[in-house]
């Protein structure tokens, strides 16, 4: 009888930012869809997720893709968790975004990911000198040369696995910092963006392992003058893809103003170290935008402007941020009448 693999993935409890949590159930026979892989429990209490006395959630899963790591025969689930009822958890952020996709699914939301991260060895990011620090950033952005990029060897190994895993990876580059990396989920459903994200992270994560790394999403990983870490997102309904849609654009982004403190709540912990009005950022205490403008709360691309139609990129959502509460957030924003 075939044996296959799954991987059970989900977020813990843990505060501020939530963690990514796995383990691996056998299941007797093959594949066929989603309804193949049964409901799971794990120990809430070890979570953050449940006290001791009575510990058991649920793992629902909903999303999955072959599991490029482990090859034939397995595959990686991400799950909701559950209470033993079968209600949402209070850490279950994904059920709510499922809500409000399907009060909007008629506006076709789509979204385009750009997850920034750091790889760190020990504690100092990949590359630089022990104690010290390497030259002002500058020629590492889209860098090539052993002097000036670092960690090439994972970044590629995790865009192949993304790709045998079925991912809608549409890029990666170095960034601005040495060390730091960008890859891009998307454009996809709002669903479909959020938890390939987390898939990614989890691979990015697994990965990283075996080069003895890891790779941080604290969006201001380095003090001083430094770029921080990021996760701009790329949002558009159907109406600002049409014709005559940059003023659809535009009437969001007033929307999207206020909004602005509710929006930095649920955008990412800590935050405020990156979002100070330098390094590419507008201040957490204001909101702009303004076509081409990386200065800004909301970026319109030059494209966008001048086509008249296309999507707007709020770049204020931190690396660490949660893709099912800022995609609940964004889509919720800007369709509410």
């Amino acid at each position: 009888m075939t044996k296959t693999k799954a991987e059970y993935i989900w977020l813990d409890g843990h505060q501020p930012t939530q963690k990514l949590r796995s383990k691996t159930k056998i299941i007797n026979g093959s594949i066929e869809n989603l309804k193949d892989f049964p409901t799971w429990g794990f120990d809430g209490s070890s979570t953050n997720q449940a006290e001791g006395k009575d510990s058991d959630c649920m793992l629902k899963p909903v999303y999955y893709t072959p599991d490029p790591i482990r090859g034939e025969n397995s595959f990686l689930i991400m799950c909701e968790v559950l209470n033993p009822d079968g209600s949402k958890h209070s850490t279950n952020s994904r059920a709510n975004l499922v809500k409000v996709s399907k009060k909007y699914k008629n506006e076709v939301a789509w979204f385009g990911i750009e997850q920034e991260y750091t790889l760190f060895q020990g504690r100092s990011p990949l590359g630089w000198p022990e104690g010290g620090y390497p030259a002002p950033q500058g020629p590492f952005y889209c860098g090539v040369g052993a002097d000036e990029v670092f960690g090439r060897d994972i970044v590629e190994e995790h865009l192949e696995l993304c790709i045998e895993a079925g991912l809608e990876i549409s890029g990666i580059n170095a960034e601005v910092m040495p060390g730091q990396w960008e890859y891009q989920i998307g454009p996809l459903d709002p669903l479909e963006s959020a938890d390939q994200i987390w898939i990614s992270r989890w691979l990015l994560y697994r990965i990283s392992e075996e080069f003895g790394v890891s790779a941080t999403l604290h969006p201001k990983p380095v003090k001083g003058d430094w770029n921080g870490a990021g996760a701009h997102t790329n949002f558009s309904t159907k109406a600002m893809r049409s014709p005559g849609g940059l003023e659809v654009i535009k009437k969001t982004c007033e929307k999207l103003n206020k909004k602005h403190n509710e929006h930095i709540a649920v955008y990412g912990a800590h935050n405020e170290e990156r979002l100070t009005g330098l390094h590419e950022t507008c201040s957490i205490k204001e909101f702009q935008y303004g076509v081409s403008d990386r200065g800004a709360s909301i970026r319109i691309p030059m494209q966008t402007s001048n086509d008249g139609y296309g999507y707007l990129e709020d770049r204020r959502p931190s690396a660490n941020m949660d893709p099912y509460k800022v995609c609940y957030a964004l889509l919720k924003t800007s369709c509410e009448k």
